[in-house]
């Protein structure tokens, strides 16, 4: 195992040096000058633009302030934020919990409920039961997350009044208020995933019931429980585990239109509040983040296919 994580690690150094310079060169492609953005260029002298440079490091040539910057991050510095004048790791860590809460939040939606769904369409195939799961899974996936984000606060938050339609209160201030404003955005981002899940489930345990060793599990008498729980579908989910897997990745880095939305502040939010005030060290940080989660979350995945098929292993 040790070894396995090694040599996974080495690996994925090269993808990350090119993931810094491509982050740090895009950036700075994006027009405007965070001098400009944060104190306007209207009646600024030379002398106090060249000494506000100086203080934001962007005085050096970009090959350095790229190298400044990586050699400072592969130690845990972030650098310090523009806009907030903090430490970006601080103002990270602040936002991170909204955002792991909203996106596993919405992962166990997905789970919950597309892996039933799509046991439950494969076992009953082409009954109403699988129509209604192809028709949930369909919208999910068709549905644009602003325009389903949108209309659940139309129906659920202004028109019924049950649901909060913005904002974020701590679990550890209000937990039951916690739930409250989670529903709205945690279904938001969910049902996207829970489409495609759905789908993935029913198609790959189709594929397993249709199989020889289910054929010959059958032939010789045993309980058609059995054949769906132990045989099929223990083959069916390590598709699903994947999917599962790269979603939870996803979640985490693509909740940006529903924390806009709901004004959930998470990272999502802080990225693109910091790329409107070219907040360089801020949108740097918080995409390092993601890039490290989604790499944690891979390890994880490959892990969890050895204990669902002990024939896999990572060695």
């Amino acid at each position: 195992m040790l070894r396995y994580l090694a040599r996974r690690a080495l690996a994925l150094l090269p993808v990350f040096f090119l993931m810094t310079i491509i982050v740090f060169l895009l950036i700075r492609m994006v027009k405007g000058d965070p001098v400009d953005v944060m104190y306007g260029s209207e009646g600024m002298d030379a002398v106090r633009r060249a000494a506000l440079e100086k203080s934001l490091g962007l005085d050096q040539p970009i090959i350095i302030q790229y190298f400044r910057w990586l050699g400072r991050a592969l130690t845990g510095d972030l650098g310090r934020s523009y806009r907030a004048q903090m430490p970006v790791l601080d103002l990270i860590l602040q936002r991170l919990p909204a955002t792991l809460y909203l996106s596993v939040a919405a992962l166990l939606f997905s789970v919950v409920l597309a892996i039933p769904l799509g046991i439950a369409s494969a076992v009953k195939r082409n009954s109403w039961v699988d129509l209604g799961s192809m028709v949930f899974a369909i919208l999910g996936i068709s549905l644009p997350q602003f325009w389903s984000g949108i209309m659940l606060v139309l129906i659920f938050a202004i028109g019924l009044r049950w649901m909060p339609s913005i904002g974020y209160i701590s679990p550890f201030e209000n937990f039951g208020s916690f739930l409250h404003h989670l529903i709205l955005p945690a279904i938001t981002l969910g049902w996207a995933q829970a489409g495609a899940t759905t789908r993935l489930t029913r198609s790959t345990l189709l594929e397993e019931l249709g199989s020889e060793y289910v054929r010959k599990a059958r032939g010789i008498g045993a309980p058609e429980s059995r054949v769906l729980i132990t045989h099929a579908l223990r083959n069916a989910l390590i598709p699903t585990v994947t999917m599962i897997g790269l979603q939870l990745a996803f979640l985490v880095g693509g909740a940006v239109v529903v924390e806009v939305i709901f004004a959930w502040p998470g990272i999502g939010l802080l990225v693109v509040d910091s790329i409107f005030a070219r907040d360089y060290p801020v949108v740097q940080g918080v995409i390092m983040t993601i890039a490290v989660l989604v790499v944690i979350v891979n390890i994880l995945v490959d892990i969890v296919y050895t204990i669902i098929d002990p024939r896999i292993r990572l060695e």
